[in-house]
């Protein structure tokens, strides 16, 4: 049986019997939404299509099939569904997408040029175009028209050639697919597509005000809130200030092996937690180093969108840029986010996602018990005889506090020494906690044991769905046991993302384990509770019946989006803004320049 054959017969099996291999080019603004310039489509059958932007334009649909007896089969195929959106043409039945699949097969190793059709064509020993001719065309769609004869014919022509890598790809890849899986991986690229196009609404008088002021901002920011700190010198973060000021404060703060203090993003967000007067801190130094406003991606319309760049993360998450994404930089810039006019948002996430997958995974009864209380972290301190029956929050807050860092650390693989440094207590106290965790929930320890046994005997560890993690010589043991965990929770929230948009609900976007939704603000209440429904179902889906809880937060217009961790900082940012603002006549170079003087 050849290759080809095989192809055929695979799909046959799944009821599938046209097979068309598609590709777009199209450009965009940032943050805008895709213009198609033209579509190349191969009919395994009967040849190959070519359009030009008029032939798109005038046609009611594609010349292909969207029924359930035929597969469009793309590379990053959610830039085909946004095409097909753009073109008011229905989304394909079925898609695969050999971008996921080739991630999936690789996840874990280290492709050697990548995870691009030009990566995945090497790996595989395919003839391919040049990255320089490739980045040519790119430049060229990007530019936009009026396009030459010619220009028109190279676009086309290259268009094609993505079309015949697919050809040379897919019966090279076929032997390694879970075609059923495959098609639901596909399946969330749709639903991707329809995100991406719904965005994320701001408010764009606001963002171009602090667009306008933003480079006289920095240096009275850190006048403000260094006055709490001590820790500048001009611009300047000085390490031995910061160390005194951690020292003054009792926080025992996390050291490279070098001995100095860890100052990177991750050890900032984890201490902020554990610390909350840490939390302006780690705002201010984010704002500074991370924050570039002319990269946050908004189109003319006031959306912020961006590719969510699904399946980019080893977990199978998503990652956006982190500059583009609104939900990327720091955590005050999200108050900018308010629904229009008639309209509202609402954040809408599960509960204590992590634990709970962990506890229905493992099947161990006391974890799912704990869940099941409705505090988690709480019922853990009270199963394990720190807390009595009847403790509360109020009541054992701290308590709850070590035991909830506890369950966390033991989610990431943390070491008793990290844990002792997150929660202010000794080496010693963190391995009693932990091993209070080994006691209270052994079948969960027992099944984490047998997962990383697994990955380590066969060389891969998947999910419910099929997501796998590769494991090689130089494994992290600690990476393979959050690995069912963040994985599932990855698989939950595609799951999650696809019954809702396949209901026609506003999904703005996915963030890690929640979703952002907008309605009419009459329709809200109906929305929030199909989206809870739909969350609910999908965490049923992967779990066995297991179901996770959910909790809400509505912002009605003229109300914007918040977050108490980024309140202070929105707060003396604008109030910053004022001043500069009624200095009058003082442009903003001016403003910054005098700042710097």
């Amino acid at each position: 049986m050849s290759l080809m054959t095989f192809v055929r017969a695979a799909f046959a099996a799944v009821g599938i019997r046209k097979i068309w291999l598609v590709d777009f080019e199209f450009r965009s603004q940032p943050g805008g939404l895709p213009e198609p310039i033209c579509l190349v489509a191969h009919d395994l059958d009967s040849g190959t299509v070519r359009w030009w932007e008029d032939d798109l334009r005038r046609a009611a649909g594609p010349p292909y099939g969207t029924d359930a007896e035929s597969v469009m089969v793309g590379y990053y195929a959610s830039a085909e569904a946004s095409c097909h959106l753009a073109l008011g043409w229905p989304l394909p039945t079925n898609i695969l997408d050999l971008f996921a699949e080739f991630r999936v097969r690789t996840n874990g190793l280290r492709p050697p040029d990548g995870a691009s059709l030009l990566g995945a064509l090497g790996y595989f020993g395919l003839p391919a175009i040049g990255w320089e001719q490739k980045e040519a065309m790119r430049m060229l769609a990007l530019r936009g028209g009026p396009y030459t004869a010619e220009e028109r014919s190279a676009l086309l022509a290259y268009c094609e050639t993505d079309v015949t890598a697919l050809a040379e790809l897919l019966p090279s890849m076929m032997l390694g697919i879970d075609l059923p899986r495959a098609l639901h991986r596909g399946r969330f690229m749709k639903a991707v597509a329809c995100m991406e196009r719904t965005g994320v609404p701001v408010s764009v008088d606001e963002l171009s005000r602090l667009r306008r002021w933003w480079d006289a901002i920095p240096e009275r920011l850190i006048r403000k809130i260094d006055q709490s700190y001590c820790v500048y010198e001009g611009g300047t973060f000085k390490r031995e200030r910061w160390r005194r000021w951690t020292e003054a404060h009792d926080i025992a703060w996390p050291e490279l092996p070098s001995g100095v203090q860890a100052l990177d993003a991750d050890t900032f967000r984890d201490m902020a937690q554990m610390h909350p007067e840490v939390g302006e801190m780690k705002e201010l130094r984010a704002s500074l180093s991370q924050l570039r406003l002319a990269d946050l991606a908004v189109g003319a319309d006031g959306r912020n969108r961006c590719m969510l760049s699904a399946y980019r993360a080893k977990t199978g998450r998503n990652q956006p840029s982190t500059s583009e994404f609104i939900f990327g930089p720091a955590v005050w810039l999200r108050m900018l986010m308010k629904a229009p006019p008639g309209h509202a948002l609402a954040y809408v996430d599960w509960e204590q996602q992590e634990f709970g997958i962990a506890a229905a995974l493992s099947g161990d009864p006391a974890m799912m018990s704990a869940y099941r209380t409705g505090d988690a972290y709480l019922a853990f301190a009270i199963q394990a005889g720190a807390a009595p029956e009847g403790a509360t929050r109020s009541t054992h807050g701290e308590i709850r506090e070590q035991f909830k860092a506890c369950a966390l650390a033991v989610q990431y693989g943390m070491g008793y020494e990290n844990l002792a440094v997150r929660i202010g207590q000794s080496e010693a106290h963190a391995r009693r906690l932990l091993a209070l965790h080994r006691q209270t929930y052994p079948k969960f320890w027992a099944w984490s044991d047998a997962a990383l046994d697994y990955a380590m005997l066969t060389g891969a560890l998947p999910t419910v769905y099929g997501w796998e993690i590769h494991v090689g010589g130089d494994a992290n043991p600690r990476s393979i046991r959050n690995h069912p965990v963040q994985g599932n929770g990855a698989e939950m929230l595609r799951l999650a993302s696809i019954f809702t948009t396949e209901q026609g609900i506003e999904v703005c976007a996915p963030v890690h384990d929640a979703l952002l939704v907008m309605a009419p603000i009459e329709r809200i209440d109906e929305v929030v509770s199909a989206t809870q429904k739909a969350m609910a179902d999908a965490s049923k889906l992967v779990l066995g019946g297991f179901e996770l809880r959910s909790e809400v937060k509505i912002f009605a217009h003229p109300n914007r989006f918040t977050d108490p961790r980024g309140e202070s900082m929105w707060a003396k940012v604008w109030e910053i803004i004022e001043e500069l603002e009624q200095a009058g006549s003082v442009d903003p170079v001016s403003a910054a320049s005098s700042t710097k003087g």
